[in-house]
């Protein structure tokens, strides 16, 4: 089919020509992101300064430094999270809309979550001991993730975005003795038992 490279360069052209303004509202959220936390001391690419694409040992000093980790699970759950309350509270207003609104709650998290009380409670209250916030870059991925997830849920059906949410959640959970739930539970209400459970999981020194 020779004339198929063309018709997909078409494709993205109509995508790109559609929905312009919100993939620029989206890179404007992303840069604002960014701009925000150089501003409050975190560090493009981390301590040591080199780009990585995954770190998958959560007990890293490497951990959320990178482009993907084992926590970007919980982000892209968070955008499947926020298209459904977004549909509950807003459905009137068009899936762009609410899309944006998704990706400003992100980024707002991102901002807290890089906070000096947010890196104190986890550091006091879950079992990331030594977590020093997100390199900027690694925020700026977790926004992108939630952006996929809020697509995702968007033209996926309901009981397949549950089914993705709950493997996310369980695999995470086998892999690393956290997932979401659990890093919520922790923040707001710590368990000392859960905390204990996590912290055995982790390779002796």
């Amino acid at each position: 089919m020779p004339n198929a490279p063309a018709s997909r360069l078409q494709r993205l052209a109509a995508f790109i020509t559609r929905n312009g303004r919100v993939l620029l509202i989206g890179a404007a959220v992303c840069a604002t992101v960014a701009a925000v936390e150089l501003w409050m001391g975190r560090l493009p690419f981390g301590p040591d300064g080199r780009i990585g694409l995954w770190e998958g040992n959560i007990w890293s000093s490497e951990q959320s430094q990178r482009f993907a980790d084992p926590y970007t699970f919980s982000h892209t759950i968070h955008g499947m999270l926020f298209y459904a309350i977004l549909w509950l509270v807003a459905r009137r207003t068009s899936v762009q809309a609410r899309f944006v609104g998704a990706l400003l709650l992100e980024g707002a998290w991102e901002i807290l979550e890089n906070s000096p009380i947010i890196i104190n409670r986890y550091r006091e209250a879950t079992i990331a001991l030594g977590y020093v916030g997100d390199s900027v870059f690694n925020s700026v991925s977790d926004i992108v993730f939630a952006a996929c997830g809020f697509l995702f849920a968007w033209r996926a059906r309901v009981w397949l975005t549950v089914a993705v949410i709950v493997a996310m959640e369980l695999g995470t959970l086998a892999l690393m003795r956290d997932n979401l739930t659990l890093n919520i539970v922790m923040l707001i209400h710590p368990v000392e038992a859960i905390k204990q459970w996590q912290m055995a999981g982790r390779p002796l020194p």
